[in-house]
C-alpha cells in the first residue's frame, strides 16, 4: 500500500504542480489526478482513437476554449455533443455573448428578454440572428445528406477567423456528432425551414454508420465523458460493436442508484464489452467546470 501524502499549496504554484500532488492524496482529488494521469497517456498517443462525449451547456460556462484546445492537439478526434452546446458555440460565433449572473428573478428576466441557464444569461433576441443565419443560407445547408455533414457546412460558413468548437473542428479533421441535434435551438431553426414548406436531405441515422465503423476500426480507443445523456450513449453503443475501449475518463455529478447511463460507473461498460477487461478508467464525480481544467491543464501544449 501507499501511503497518503498532504497536498502542499506553494506560492504562486502552477495547476499542473498541484494536480500532480491530487493523485497521491484522496477522494475526489485522487480521481482528478488518475484522471490526468490517464488523459496525458491518451494524448501522447497518435495511434488512440479519441472520443468525446460533451453533454450539458458546457459553452455557456467558458469550456468551450478548452475543448477547442483538446481538438487541436488531438486532430482525427471524435466529438459527440448536444445541440445545446453547438447552438452556443455558433451564437458565440455570431458575435453574442453570455454573461455572469449571482442573483436572479426570473420573472423579471422574462420581460426584459434573458434567458438564463444556472448563473449564466443569454440575451433571447439572439435567436433572431440565428433565425436570420439559416434563413439566407437554408439552399446550401438544406442539400447536406446527414447530422455531421450540415454541422461541417455551418462551419463553413463561419469566419476563418472564428473562434469556434464548430470551426476548429473543421480545420482539425473532427468529426462532429449530435445524434439529438432536434432538440436545440438548431434543430428549432430546421423545423422552422420545414414547417415553412422547405424540404432537406438531412438523414438523421447515417452518422451511425461512420461512428461505428470508426469505433469498429481503430486499434486503440479512448473515451472521455463530460457529463453523460445522448453523448455518451452513442459512443458506448458504437463502441459495443468493436473490442472496447482501452482507456477512459468520465466527468459526472450524477448517481448510478437511479440506473441511468448519465450515472453509470464506467466499469459497467466491461459487461457490455464497452470497455476492455483491463482497460486503464476512472470515474471523477465532480462538476464538469471545475473538474475539466484541472485534468487537461497538463495535457494542452499547442
Amino acid at each position: 500500500m501507499k501511503k497518503i501524502s498532504p497536498i502542499k499549496i506553494k506560492p504562486n504554484q502552477k495547476t499542473t504542480d498541484l494536480v500532480e500532488q491530487m493523485k497521491n492524496a484522496g477522494f475526489g482529488a485522487r480521481k482528478i489526478g488518475l484522471a490526468s494521469e490517464i488523459a496525458k497517456e491518451i494524448f501522447s498517443d497518435d495511434k488512440t482513437q479519441l472520443f468525446i462525449g460533451l453533454a450539458g451547456a458546457m459553452v455557456p460556462a467558458g469550456m468551450k476554449q478548452i475543448i477547442i484546445d483538446l481538438l487541436k492537439e488531438k486532430p482525427g478526434s471524435i466529438l459527440v455533443t448536444t445541440g445545446a452546446n453547438l447552438t452556443h458555440d455558433l451564437i458565440e460565433a455570431l458575435n453574442h455573448s453570455h454573461y455572469h449572473c449571482d442573483s436572479w428573478d426570473d420573472e423579471e428576466f422574462n420581460k426584459k428578454g434573458f434567458d438564463r441557464m444556472y448563473n449564466v444569461l443569454m440575451k433571447n433576441d439572439v435567436y433572431q440572428d440565428l433565425e436570420n443565419f439559416f434563413e439566407e443560407n437554408w439552399d446550401k445547408l438544406s442539400k447536406s445528406g446527414s447530422q455531421s455533414e450540415l454541422i461541417k457546412n455551418i462551419a463553413k460558413l463561419l469566419p476563418k477567423d472564428s473562434n469556434s468548437i464548430l470551426k476548429t473542428a473543421l480545420d482539425n479533421n473532427v468529426e462532429i456528432f449530435c445524434p439529438a441535434l432536434s432538440d436545440s435551438g438548431i434543430g428549432l431553426m430546421i423545423w422552422g425551414r420545414l414547417a415553412a414548406g422547405k424540404t432537406t436531405n438531412i438523414d438523421a441515422f447515417k452518422d451511425m454508420n461512420q461512428i461505428i465503423d470508426t469505433a469498429w476500426t481503430a486499434s486503440k480507443k479512448a473515451i472521455v465523458y463530460i457529463g453523460g445523456g445522448t453523448p455518451k450513449n452513442f459512443i458506448q453503443q458504437s463502441l459495443q460493436f468493436s473490442s472496447g475501449a482501452d482507456f477512459a475518463i468520465q466527468i459526472t455529478t450524477d448517481q448510478a442508484h437511479p440506473g441511468g447511463s448519465s450515472g453509470a460507473p464506467l466499469e459497467e461498460g466491461k459487461s457490455w464489452g464497452k470497455l476492455k477487461p483491463k482497460a486503464t478508467h476512472v470515474d471523477v464525480n465532480c462538476d464538469a467546470t471545475i473538474a475539466l481544467p484541472l485534468i487537461f491543464s497538463d495535457v494542452i501544449k499547442k
